[in-house]
This record gives C-alpha cells, structure tokens and sequence, in this order.
C-alpha cells in the first residue's frame, strides 16, 4: 500500500485492475484505493507477471503493506502464500505462457492476453472480456476490440456501466436503467450513480435483493449513507487536523504577502479571448498558477522537501499542488506535474481536469503524493487574502485571493487596476523573509510580460 500523502496511514482496496497471469509495466493501473480523502488508482512499481493478489477486495490495510506479487516469469503464477510449495511446472511454451496441464490450458483459451489498461477500459465501458475475440498478437485483446464490443451491444436491455458503478447501485438501491450515463458512449459512472442516490427519497432507497449482506448494511441505506458520509467527512477533517497540528508544532512558518498588478495580465488574456470560443477561454487562476510555478524553479528554497534525517532537499522538477474543495467537505491538494514546462493553455486544461477527478474521486497516487509546493486559491468564495499551512514534508504554501479592482498610484498618478494579494507561508529551516520576497516579487515581474508566460 503506497503512501498517497504525508497524512494517511491506511488505504482501503476497492477495485482491482489485473488479475493473476496479467503482464503490467511499471506505472500500468492496478488497483483502486480508497484512503481517508479520496479514491485513488494506484499503479505498479515494477514490470512483470502479477503471480498473487495478497490483499482481498474491501480489505483496509497500513501503508506498506504489500498489495500483489509481480514475478519476472509466467511460471510464478499462482504460487501458494502459506502452503506447501506448488508441483513443478512445465517449462514455459515459446509465447510465454505458462502450460501447467488441460484445465490451464483451457483457461488460458478462455481468457486471452489483455494489456491493463485495455481491462480498464473495459471495467469502465462495462464490456466482458471473456466474450471478446482478440485481434491483436497472439490473441491479444486491443482497445479497438473492446471498443467494437460497447458498439456492438444492443441500446436495449443493457446498461453500461462499470463493475464499481454496478456494486454503488446495488447497495444504493438505484436503477442503473433510470441513469443519465456520463461516461465514453453513454455508460453510467461512479459519479452518476452518487448523484442518482442523492435524489432517492428516503423511502425509495432500499436494499436489493440477492446483495450480500456486507453491501445492504445497514438497514436503512438512506439513513447509514448519511451517516457513512458524516463519518467520512468527520475522518477527513480528523485527518487533516492532525497533519496541519504536526505542521505547525514543528514547522517554524514565517509569513509574507504583497498585492500584484495584474493590469497587463487581465487586458492581455482579454485580448487572446476575445478570439477564442467561450469553451476555451483563460481565467486569472491559470496565469497566476504558472507564474507561481515558474518562480518556484527560478527560487528552489520554496521548492521541495524537508525531513529531520536529509534537511531540505529541493526538487528538480515543479509540481505544483492545487488545493481542491471536495463536495462532501474538506479539501486535496492533488499536483499538475512539471507546471513550469506547460503552456498557459495545457496548464488549465490540465486543472480542469485534476478538479474534475478530484471531485469524482479519481485521482492517481503521483498526484497526490508528489507536489512539491502548494497553491491556494479562495478568490471565488470572495477571499481577499489567505495565509495557509504547509503541508510538510513541503516547504512552502502560495495563497492568492479574488482578484478586485484597487485604487492605484504610479509616477504621482492615481488610477484603478485589476490587483490580487499574493502570500507565502515558508518554513525558516529553509528560507527567510529574503528569499521568500524574491520568490512573490519575481511572480508580480513574471505576470507584468503575460504573453510570455
């Protein structure tokens, strides 16, 4: 079980991506975890043959416990944990696979090769694997197939959806025929069906029948989801009290804040919108997120790490967490990595679409466990100002507030111009008011020259 952040100790598996005898390279897809903030798909660290999955479904376990088996060879597969050890197999045939005798080999036919992130597609889209006929190498499935199967199953009588969106509706009691799918080709999500429950009246969400008990509990689904959400909330808020009490009783945090001109930043992004559809648009947030990237490479004392063992280690590279309000209460601060490299344009594609999954509880443990510095920015509720807490093991925490028109004096002449107050909340162990005033000066230079962001 990866650490997914500085403040979680457990993680819970609520889906599995692969499966004994699967081939995964390092950063494939193999499980869904769910920790005390958010579901999370975790990846594999090594390339290999899965040989075991050493943790159960719905089992909740410490950090670093070990999740599956991934062995450098077929013939691995499916070594008992505990038992005596395993006959002797057959030496690998040519192609890879293991020949273990007529009922592997049967297996094998039923099930042909699948890469991870085909079996995840097909999750998502609903599809059965064992129904498809692989085109590819050997057999293999590919993305078209599964992509053919979703076109090929009838509009009638069949609802798409993924095996975690059917497993929410059966415990929400809600009818998968009666959703608006979202997702790729209209299949019903993990979101829609949390959106579909949340309009149940009390008296409609009922247990269904044939669900096992673990999933109908408790007795009053409307009642226990209220009170499962109220206790998740109540654990996230626990969560991120004991992170931001550790934060403050041994980080030695110094405070600055300036407010910055962001005359030529706001008629530049008008000019570039007043040529693009309203899809496409730029808002301040993405001009102010990668100035605050870009500075952060060019001032590496507020970017990085620092533990009592090492001291400060800063980083090569900018990934810059952005802090996230959930729907259910609380907060994630999920990274856009390497910030300073993207375009303007990438840059706010990239966090909509971290927002997007955040919200949906779809974020992968790189983006929770590697930022590097973190942003806040509180200017849609009405914030002026916002002096944050890091969030060790980083060093330093960015809060921007709404942007407002301010009455402005340059060379004896008053005007008024668009403005936000920028801060920086920055541990003394590494940095002082110095560097820290280099670091919010050389934002307010970088966005006087937008078009060069």
């Amino acid at each position: 079980m990866p650490s997914l952040g500085a403040d979680m100790e457990h993680g819970k598996i609520v889906e599995w991506l692969v499966k004994p005898g699967d081939y995964v390279r390092r950063g494939d897809l193999v499980a869904v975890v769910d920790t005390d903030k958010t579901v999370m798909d975790v990846e594999s660290f090594q390339e290999g043959v899965v040989a075991e999955l050493l943790v159960d479904l719905g089992e909740t376990v410490p950090i670093g416990t070990p999740l599956a088996r991934i062995t450098q060879t077929p013939a691995e597969v499916g070594a008992p944990r505990h038992e005596a050890p395993a006959p002797t197999l057959p030496k690998p045939a040519a192609s890879g696979t293991a020949t273990t005798g007529p009922a592997t080999a049967a297996a094998a036919k039923e099930a042909p090769p699948i890469a991870p992130p085909v079996r995840h597609l097909a999750h998502r889209l609903g599809v059965d694997t064992a129904r498809i006929h692989g085109t590819g190498k050997g057999g293999a499935i590919t993305r078209a197939d599964v992509e053919h199967a979703v076109a090929a199953i009838p509009s009638a009588g069949r609802v798409r959806s993924s095996p975690r969106a059917r497993r929410l509706a059966a415990e929400f009691g809600v009818d998968l025929s009666a959703v608006s799918g979202t997702g790729p080709e209209g299949a019903v999500t993990v979101a829609d069906v949390q959106h579909a429950a949340a309009a149940l009246p009390p008296e409609a969400a009922v247990p269904v029948a044939g669900v096992p008990e673990e999933v109908t509990a408790p007795a009053v689904p409307a009642t226990g989801r209220t009170a499962e959400a109220r206790e998740r909330v109540a654990s996230l808020r626990r969560a991120i009290g004991t992170l931001m009490s550790r934060s403050k009783k041994t980080i030695p945090h110094y405070y600055l804040s300036t407010t910055l001109d962001l005359r030529a930043a706001v008629d530049w992004m008008q000019s570039v919108n007043a040529q693009r559809p309203v899809a496409s648009r730029l808002v301040p947030s993405a001009l102010l997120l990668k100035a605050a990237a870009l500075a952060a490479k060019e001032v590496p004392e507020v970017n990085g790490f620092y533990d009592d063992d090492d001291g400060f280690r800063p980083s090569a590279s900018v990934h810059l967490g952005v802090a996230v309000a959930l729907r259910q209460g609380g907060l994630v601060a999920p990274a856009i990595h390497d910030a300073d490299t993207l375009a303007v344009d990438v840059l706010m594609e990239q966090l909509r679409d971290l927002v997007s999954r955040a919200r949906a509880g779809r974020l992968q443990r790189a983006e929770m466990a590697d930022p590097t510095i973190t942003v806040t920015n509180l200017g849609d509720l009405g914030v002026e100002s916002v002096f944050g807490v890091i969030y060790p093991p980083q060093v330093a925490m960015v809060g921007f507030g709404r942007v407002m028109e301010q009455p402005w004096a340059q060379n004896g002449m008053l005007g008024v111009r668009p403005a936000v107050i920028a801060t920086l909340s920055a541990d003394h162990r590494v940095s002082d008011g110095l560097r820290g005033g280099r670091y919010l000066t050389r934002i307010d230079e970088l966005l006087q020259k937008p078009d060069e962001l």
